[in-house]
């Protein structure tokens, strides 16, 4: 069954984004990231004729965009897959190119509702963090067995967080005791390890070191770094990509890699562009652009979106 109070991050402004790429003809976008469907469900409403080409890694994310877009038939291709298989899943389809891409990335509403999952500290669960749950080693298997200085660099890059030594010496403390399992039990260390004083103007103390977690867990990063360039090297002139991000680690990935093909490559000092030469792509934003107070009010998941976004205007370089 569909959840309901879905609410797509900053819809209408991802339609208008795509319309140049898509309207009136034939054109074909991927979303690298379905989950629940919001976007693609407007996307194709907007446009009877684009197909739509819906990856996602949680089988369960799949199955339930796969109802929700059901009624637009066989205008979908749904394929199981993390995004930075963008290349060979559109090799499977026979596709050179595409018109659009668009990633909505971090956790999904859908995954931080399941509380079986483990993604939100405020429930206690097991602790899995898997977007995929069918593979790979789980939030557990990496407290339980990375060793400290590993931990703390994760801690560290992944969830900025500050006192990822003292929380670090307290897990390893702890799972020699006992191994963690669930939520909770991380919650209430976590609680004991931040100092007070951070605690009340830096949020929930659990916030940073779940945020690592899941993003070691799944490889976000590492996947996101090869994601984005394959993504912008399948556009065809005149295709956008569209990238949602909720964490300045992300955000940062997505403005190097767009800012590195908007910069001419003709030698500096040269009167006029050299053919060939010219930017890769036309930056659509101005920075990045944030969701207004009001659609934050309706949907607190918007507070932290980073909307960035690009138009492929030359033939991608070899």
């Amino acid at each position: 069954m569909i959840m309901a109070e879905h609410v797509p991050v900053l819809l209408q402004r991802v339609l208008d984004l795509f319309a140049p790429a898509v309207a009136g003809r034939p054109a074909v976008l991927v979303d690298a990231t379905v989950g629940l469907g919001g976007h693609s469900d407007a996307l194709l409403s907007a446009h009877p004729s684009l197909r739509l080409i819906a990856l996602d890694r949680d089988p369960d994310a799949l199955e339930r965009s796969r109802e929700r877009l059901a009624r637009h038939g066989d205008r979908v291709e749904f394929v199981h897959a993390v995004y930075d298989r963008l290349p060979a899943v559109l090799d499977e389809l026979g596709l050179s190119t595409v018109d659009g891409v668009l990633f909505d990335l971090g956790v999904s509403s859908m995954q931080l509702d399941r509380t079986d999952r483990g993604f939100a500290y405020a429930r206690d669960a097991p602790l899995d963090m898997r977007m995929d749950p069918t593979t790979g080693p789980t939030a557990a298997d990496v407290l339980n067995t990375y060793p400290p200085g590993e931990l703390v660099r994760i801690l560290r890059d992944y969830g900025e967080e500050r006192f990822a030594q003292r929380i670090v010496k307290a897990v390893v403390t702890e799972r020699e005791r006992e191994p963690f399992e669930r939520s909770d039990r991380l919650v209430r260390l976590l609680y004991d390890a931040v100092p007070a004083a951070s605690r009340r103007t830096g949020g929930h103390p659990a916030k940073r070191t779940f945020q690592a977690l899941r993003i070691e867990v799944n490889g976000e990063l590492t996947v996101l770094r090869a994601a984005i360039p394959a993504a912008l090297k399948a556009l065809s002139v005149g295709g956008r990509i569209v990238v949602e991000s909720y964490q300045s680690l992300e955000d940062r990935i997505v403005k190097q890699a767009l800012a590195e093909l908007a910069k001419s490559r003709t030698p500096e000092g040269l009167p006029v562009e050299l053919p060939g030469h010219g930017p890769e792509l036309k930056l659509l934003t101005r920075g990045a652009e944030k969701a207004d107070e009001t659609e934050i009010e309706h949907n607190p998941r918007a507070a932290s979106v980073r909307l960035r976004a690009a138009e492929r205007v030359q033939e991608a370089t070899a």
